[in-house]
């Protein structure tokens, strides 16, 4: 979908991730989306990861990258228009398809959930530093050399079930994932990049009321330190800690503004 040279995701994938994004949204702004639901969501996404049917848009992106200059100009500009489609579903509505309905960001949620102890790291200058050089890597060696730096975090071998190097390396993410959240997603990923800038105007996301008694307990729970009062939650993958944890009916909800 995203390039040329890319292997072709099946459409069922594509229309996984777009509809259930409208479905998830619907779910949390009518306060039905359960941590049971979310848990479904993250079950069938990566089953469909290994199924090839779930849309690996990392990969696909590098691969619109390394495209651009060649001939394939309707396969690039409906990359281009895909691309910017997750983005738009971003702007309206939060991150749903980075939370649980890409496979790697799924597959490193369920890591996450090993009971081990966490190390939360804020997301301070240093991590935007080094997020924003390993984009400006991938970008410039896939434009420039029309070389895929991002297979080798080996996230298609993972879900290939190839045996190779990059296929360890993934497996180390996932290990460093058991106590660093999501760290593909939040170092590695350059769609990432994109749909956090596109979440930071986010029309529907979480926000608190006055009813909150500012206890600091979401804040506690957030594991991307996104629960502040002030965040702008673009780094917000929608994943119920803070409502778990609110201790007040109605301080926290999903959705727009309110008059």
């Amino acid at each position: 979908m995203f390039g040329a040279g890319s292997p072709p995701t099946p459409v069922i994938g594509i229309v996984y991730a777009i509809m259930l994004t409208f479905v998830a949204a619907f779910l949390w702004k009518t306060g039905r989306f359960t941590a049971r639901i979310r848990g479904v969501l993250l079950a069938s996404t990566v089953i469909l990861g290994f199924a090839t049917f779930s849309p690996m848009i990392p990969h696909q992106f590098q691969a619109l990258l390394i495209g651009l200059g060649t001939p394939a100009g309707t396969i690039l500009f409906a990359g281009l228009a895909g691309l910017s489609l997750f983005a738009l579903l971003a702007f309206l509505f939060g991150r749903h398809f980075c939370g649980y309905l890409c496979p790697i960001g799924a597959v490193q949620e369920a890591a996450y959930l090993i009971p081990v102890r966490k190390i939360r790291l804020p997301g301070n200058p240093v991590m935007s530093g080094i997020r924003g050089a390993v984009f400006l890597v991938i970008v410039f060696a896939a434009v420039v050399y029309k070389i895929a730096v991002l297979d080798l975090s080996g996230f298609q071998d993972f879900f290939g079930l190839t045996l190779s190097a990059p296929l360890f390396a993934f497996l180390l993410i996932l290990a460093v994932g058991a106590v660093f959240y999501r760290p593909f997603c939040r170092l590695i990923c350059p769609v990432a990049v994109i749909l956090q800038i596109a979440a930071l105007g986010a029309r529907w996301k979480i926000r608190r009321t006055d009813a909150c008694i500012r206890c600091g307990r979401c804040e506690k729970a957030c594991p991307t330190d996104e629960a502040k009062a002030g965040d702008l939650r673009s780094e917000c993958y929608l994943c119920r800690r803070c409502l778990e944890v609110c201790p007040v009916e109605g301080a926290l909800y999903y959705g727009g503004k309110k008059d």
